[in-house]
């Protein structure tokens, strides 16, 4: 596999992996990291790109959700877009996705916390791959 499938693969299994479908991307980066270590930032920056659209796609399907009671939705009341930094964590970040969707918190610092988040969980990776 050369490295521009690679890393294809790498943004596809980072957006799905931000969804609401089962799929982890952080195996795919090491092993992209490993075959391809100079694409170091590349592969942050695509790993990032994918799986803030993924989470961006949850965030719009929470908008579309019918309003009723989401469990954790005062966390997500009281901390607002910041608490989307979470976004990554597993298990927790799909629902987190969501539920800023229906509170339809503002996109740009749902977007921005969100991208920070996922940047900074696949930067300590590619770090540790290193």
């Amino acid at each position: 596999m050369d490295s521009l499938s690679t890393l294809s693969a790498l943004f596809l299994s980072s957006f799905l992996g931000a969804t609401l479908l089962p799929g982890g991307s952080e195996l795919v980066l090491l092993a992209a990291l490993r075959a391809y270590p100079e694409t170091l930032w590349l592969a942050l920056v695509i790993a990032t790109v994918g799986n803030t659209l993924g989470g961006m796609t949850t965030y719009a399907l929470g908008r579309l959700a019918p309003s009723r009671p989401i469990r954790g939705l005062a966390y997500l009341q009281r901390w607002g877009a910041p608490a989307l930094l979470l976004s990554w964590v597993p298990v927790l970040g799909d629902p987190l996705c969501v539920a800023a969707g229906w509170l339809r918190l503002p996109l740009w610092p749902v977007l921005v916390f969100m991208a920070a988040g996922k940047f900074a969980r696949y930067w300590v990776i590619g770090l540790l791959s290193v």
